[in-house]
């Protein structure tokens, strides 16, 4: 079964991990930055968690704890029959479930993750070969220049000073991918020398 990659807000979101040992740890990590609301319940927890933007609950996991207000829950614990609950409670009520290391309990699941500011991309080789999946994650990373969050930042912010000048959207679409590609190139964000040189040169073409 191949996995569609949604993209989905989380900033805020109610959410539950169950377990508070080494995998739950490594799913918080990769959770937290994008923001939500995290819940971790688990009779003991690693130190990690205490250093955390986390809520936890120290006991072991009730049924009561899969409410309708959750948009995911992950089970993480090392209790096999008590994930598989979690799963078949989730699924009841419609909530998006990952069960660590069980696929076929799994309504989601995590990519190896590339994150830096607003970029995001996820590797998943719907869990043929998760090393597969890493090294193509350690690829990206590597032909990723080191400030491409400043990069994106400058882009996102010439989006309003192009549509501003160019009134065809094919020709912004082309002003805004050679913009890109320049910034990819030199490794940095353009001068406003630069950048109104390739827009003058798309409103030329255009005007032609």
């Amino acid at each position: 079964m191949s996995y569609f990659p949604f993209f989905k807000e989380i900033e805020g979101a109610s959410s539950l991990i169950v377990g508070g040992g080494r995998v739950a740890l490594r799913k918080a990590e990769k959770l937290l930055p994008y923001g939500p609301r995290l819940t971790v319940i688990a009779p003991e927890f690693l130190p990690e968690f205490r250093e955390m933007d986390v809520t936890l609950v120290k006991r072991r996991f009730h049924n009561f704890d899969i409410t309708p207000n959750l948009e995911f829950v992950i089970a993480a614990s090392d209790d096999e029959k008590q994930n598989e609950q979690i799963y078949l409670l989730c699924r009841e009520q419609n909530i998006p479930v990952n069960v660590v290391d069980k696929p076929e309990y799994c309504t989601f699941i995590f990519p190896a993750l590339v994150k830096k500011g607003n970029l995001s991309v996820g590797v998943s080789t719907s869990g043929a070969s998760p090393s597969a999946a890493v090294w193509l994650k350690e690829e990206i990373e590597e032909i990723l220049p080191n400030n491409i969050e400043e990069i994106l930042e400058w882009l996102h912010a010439q989006r309003v000073i192009v549509k501003g000048q160019i009134e065809a959207e094919e020709a912004r679409s082309r002003c805004l991918k050679r913009l890109f590609q320049l910034c990819m190139e030199e490794g940095a964000p353009l001068s406003d020398e630069q950048r109104n040189q390739v827009i003058g040169m798309e409103r030329s073409r255009y005007e032609k």
